[in-house]
């Protein structure tokens, strides 16, 4: 009978040993047996001299490593990025220096919302963050497959998630937590209108398109510097997956995604994207009607064209899940010289945000964890000790600065790629956001991009997930999409009014 590889590895393991190893403790003692632990006579009790057992116990009561608060469930794989074009115009990043180039890559893509265990072809945005292994060490491009996102101010992001979540009382997924968050907060009328589009569950991850999200800063050589978004657009072409289909789907292989991706690429059938930016120069962004710093927005691709960059190869399964994927620490604030955060509000909370919560997954020194050191530049700093730290710590070097004992020095020539100018004025206030251009754009998708099949399938979509919030809430839904195009508004109290007489 014919297995896909995934349903076959351990034959394939198997197969591959040349002998069979021994048993052995995590210090390396061999062990005699492993069915049987020592007791005091065939019917005893154990006896605290088992080290074995002991051993063993210890180590699986601390197996699992605390739970991402979100994009928990995921999959993942190794590649390399291959420039294609020149843009050293810029950017003077080595991981661009010159066509031909290639840098090795670690990709994670994953759901958002679900905890571990949940099933792969949800409704929900998809995690995709991708690591560059360079020689200036990593760089983190850590995005969704959504150009945009539901809020622009961070400081709602842990309310946001947690409608995202379960209810705290009834550990229930809450239809009014999320809709009664989603209508206060207008802004997030263009995300959610994507996730229950077509493109809200992705046929796995080698399918969908990936995005930086945030607006970036690129630094070219001579030190100018220049605004930028980030583009992963998919090789395998867009493919998404009906409502019915993935319903059958979470009930018959929940780790849909993660199998695909993990089967293509073991029968050598290597997913790619192709990496594209948009620019705009400092002065364009000071005239743009838009705020171009706001993650809630898109840059129109006719102002701000894509320019090809490269692409991303996936070539190699992890060796072990959770070595390679569960403890691959994504952070956005890694970036190489060359490339800098821009003032967008959502990207400047991230950067404490995703490193913080490495520390607290995986310890201070989770950057010597092997898929997650910068294998390719020599870390030399003055941060020591702390635990796991598992390298020479760096021997006798001095652990302060400055000092006259040959500790390491700033790099020259990445000072100025890392200390461009931008203006930076105003008064330092708790500026409110909520009431800003929240449907302009919203409007754009629903009557340009959008045919009527799909703008039916989006209210329908809407309307099976609405009707189970509160009436109240349901009317606000309806009237902040109504701003949107009334036709919208339209399907959707029609589709509501539909449901409901259904009940009666």
């Amino acid at each position: 009978m014919s297995r896909s590889p995934a349903e076959n590895q351990l034959n394939i393991y198997r197969d591959g040993q040349k002998e069979t190893p021994v048993i052995t403790t995590s210090n390396g003692n061999p062990k005699g047996t492993q069915t049987a632990s020592a007791t005091v006579g065939e019917r005893g009790p154990m006896v605290l001299q088992d080290v074995h057992y002991l051993n063993d116990m210890s180590h699986f009561d601390r197996e699992r490593i605390p739970e991402r608060a979100v994009h928990a469930k995921g999959g993942g794989a190794f590649g390399y990025f291959e420039v294609t074009h020149d843009i050293t115009q810029y950017c003077a990043a080595r991981v661009f220096e010159k066509v031909g180039k290639r840098t090795p890559v670690a990709a994670r893509f994953s759901t958002v919302g679900g905890e571990n265990g949940s099933a792969d072809t949800v409704r929900d945005p998809r995690g995709f963050a991708i690591k560059f292994y360079s020689e200036d060490g990593i760089w983190n491009l850590v995005g969704n497959n959504t150009p945009i996102f539901f809020i622009r101010d961070p400081i709602l992001f842990p309310s946001f998630i947690h409608t995202q979540k379960r209810n705290p009382q009834t550990h229930l997924k809450d239809p009014d937590m999320f809709w009664d968050f989603i209508s206060l907060r207008p802004e997030t009328t263009h995300q959610v209108m994507i996730l229950f589009s077509d493109r809200g569950i992705p046929d796995g991850f080698r399918h969908m398109h990936g995005y930086g999200s945030h607006t970036f800063k690129m630094v070219n050589a001579a030190g100018n510097p220049i605004y930028c978004k980030f583009h992963w657009r998919t090789n395998q072409g867009i493919r998404n997956l009906d409502v019915d289909r993935a319903g059958r789907i979470v009930s018959t292989d929940p780790d849909y995604s993660i199998r695909d991706l993990y089967n293509a690429i073991a029968k050598g059938q290597f997913p790619s994207w192709n990496l594209y930016i948009q620019v705009m120069t400092f002065e364009e962004a000071e005239k743009v009607a838009f705020n171009p710093f706001d993650v809630t927005k898109v840059w129109p691709h006719a102002d701000y064209p894509l320019i090809q960059v490269g692409r991303m190869t996936l070539d190699r399964n992890p060796a072990n899940y959770f070595a390679e994927i569960e403890q691959l620490a994504m952070d956005p604030s890694m970036m190489v010289p060359g490339i800098e955060p821009s003032p967008d509000k959502m990207l400047q909370g991230r950067l404490f945000s995703y490193f913080d919560t490495q520390l607290h997954r995986l310890g201070p020194n989770y950057m010597q964890i092997p898929v997650n050191c910068p294998y390719r530049a020599r870390v030399k700093n003055y941060q020591r000790d702390g635990q796991m730290t598992v390298t020479d710590n760096q021997n006798g070097a001095p652990n302060y600065y400055p000092n006259s004992f040959n500790g390491p020095q700033p790099c020259t020539y990445v000072h100025r790629l890392q200390n461009s100018y931008f203006k930076a004025t105003g008064n330092v206030y708790r500026y409110e956001t909520g009431d800003e251009d929240n449907f302009s754009q919203a409007a754009v998708l629903y009557r340009r991009v959008l045919n009527d099949a799909e703008k039916q399938r989006l209210a329908d979509n809407i309307v099976n997930h609405v009707v189970n919030a509160s009436p109240f809430i349901q009317d606000r839904v309806v009237a902040n999409f109504t701003q949107v195009d009334a036709d919208f508004g339209r399907r959707l109290t029609e589709g509501l009014k539909a449901r409901h007489m259904r009940t009666l």
